[in-house]
């Protein structure tokens, strides 16, 4: 029976150590090398798409108002709200929508001589702001300064909520369309190849805000002829961002 020495298997062992290390550096160059780790990088494009839809305004959003003067405080407040009366009674019998009071006030007014400041009266006001259809404005804003209204502070035309909806889920499929062909275009421009999108960020389609008027004229009330009221149109943009792999 033949004996192994200690010296044996301390030799044995020696000679399996280059075997060991040559798989542990083939290993480590597995992980370390440049190509193998670019080939686990997700390489992407990130677009950001817009889109536009124009819709037609149907509403108009009034503010009117009644102000008046008088020597007292008492004599003034008592008659503008004598006229606010009359005018918000005419509002509603027109059916308006969102009537709602914006603004109640009462100021002295003072004349000066001489740089001397003299109390004269006080001014009362009382705004109303209402939402109606355009085409049945310009005859209300006549029977509202018959009524009593003696201000016009602003219009602005709106399209109605539902076509406001409509028009911002329309911006989105065109804003996400737009960041498509953004991608598209560039990627074919370098000869790469699309593959999938991995995040979607969509910005949002906010509100537009409401088309001005510019003020009308303090001799309104003078006019014989029907005031002429003209909606427009309203923009809602769209905003969405794709991050595509390729």
């Amino acid at each position: 029976m033949n004996k192994i020495s200690m010296s044996d298997i301390k030799l044995s062992s020696w000679n399996r150590l280059p075997a060991i290390f040559l798989s542990l550096g083939i290993l480590g160059l597995t992980f370390a090398h440049p190509a193998f780790a670019q080939e686990r990088m997700l390489k992407t494009i990130t677009v950001t798409g817009r889109g536009v839809e124009r819709i037609p305004t149907t509403k108009a959003q009034v503010e009117l108002g009644v102000e008046v003067s008088g020597k007292t405080a008492t004599a003034a407040q008592q008659e503008v709200a004598r006229r606010s009366s009359a005018v918000v009674e005419l509002l509603r019998s027109r059916n308006v929508e969102k009537l709602e009071t914006t603004g109640i006030r009462l100021n002295p007014s003072y004349s000066y001589e001489n740089n001397v400041q003299r109390l004269t009266g006080y001014v009362a006001t009382n705004t109303v702001s209402f939402r109606l259809d355009t085409q049945r404005v310009g005859s209300l804003l006549d029977d509202a300064v018959k009524a009593g209204a003696t201000r016009i502070d602003g219009i602005s035309f709106v399209a109605n909520d539902s076509a406001i909806e409509a028009a911002q889920q329309t911006a989105l499929r065109k804003a996400t369309q737009d960041a498509q062909r953004q991608a598209e275009s560039v990627l074919g421009a370098l000869n790469l190849t699309r593959r999938e999108i991995v995040n979607i960020q969509v910005n949002g389609a906010s509100p537009p805000p409401p088309v001005p008027m510019p003020r009308l004229a303090s001799t309104l009330a003078k006019s014989d002829s029907s005031t002429p009221v003209v909606g427009g149109e309203q923009q809602v943009e769209g905003s969405v961002t794709l991050q595509i792999s390729y």
